[in-house]
């Protein structure tokens, strides 16, 4: 019975160790990068890239350009971009933060996400940005007709849903709201078959429509 015991307790102990020892929200993803960049003269018109896999895999050459900083991570939710935002964001002291969130929340990444829950988390990252003097920009959640990974939950339904809610947000902040949306659903509200490699995640094309309309909403907002 004390063997029972014992081992029960060992179990216990390295579960609570592993538990304490994960990083749920990635913070040393970016951590060697973000030490580095602070050492380094600061760029002016620094614009960093807050987001997912959407952002993580854009074009490399787009972010040739030094004043762009990539901080996408795969398959992440809003609650965990929320957790890194201060050292991935904050700390490099942007001009203009471009948050593009929301579509793994409402695939239940990392559990089931309510509209509001979402668009709350995304108004607490442009708090953040603002109390900081960074510019938000607010991008539209990118079109998907279904997830492949997690198929049933309707996205090309939910994706319009929380887009009308991120758009809102945006004219209540008086922020500008980048609408990908609109420029590349098809009429399922999913991702055309050029545009995409799985109805969710972008082609070369697909990047190429990205690139345009935040270089003109960069420009936009540094001229301000």
């Amino acid at each position: 019975m004390l063997k029972v015991r014992l081992l029960l307790l060992l179990s216990l102990f390295s579960f609570s160790k592993k538990s304490i020892a994960q990083d749920w929200a990635n913070l040393t993803r970016y951590k060697s990068q973000n030490e580095k960049l602070l050492t380094m003269p600061k760029d002016e018109n620094r614009v960093v890239f807050m987001g997912n896999s959407i952002t993580e895999g854009w074009t490399k050459s787009f972010f040739d350009n030094p004043s762009y900083i990539n901080r996408g991570i795969g398959g992440q939710t809003t609650p965990q971009m929320l957790l890194r935002f201060r050292q991935d964001v904050i700390e490099l002291d942007p001009k203009v933060v471009l948050i593009l969130a929301g579509t793994n929340d409402i695939a239940e990444n990392t559990g089931p996400m309510s509209l509001e829950e979402i668009r709350d988390n995304i108004l607490s990252m442009v708090e953040l940005a603002e109390a900081n003097e960074i510019y938000p920009i607010v991008c539209s959640v990118l079109p998907a007709y279904d997830y492949p990974w997690r198929p049933g939950l309707a996205p090309n339904i939910k994706i319009p849903k929380l887009n009308a809610m991120l758009k809102s947000l945006a004219e209540h902040e008086g922020i500008y709201y980048l609408d990908y949306f609109t420029a590349m659903a098809d009429d399922r509200n999913g991702l055309p078959s050029k545009l995409t490699t799985d109805e969710v995640h972008l082609t070369k094309e697909g990047y190429l429509i990205l690139s345009d309309m935040v270089e003109k909403a960069i420009k936009e907002v540094l001229e301000k």
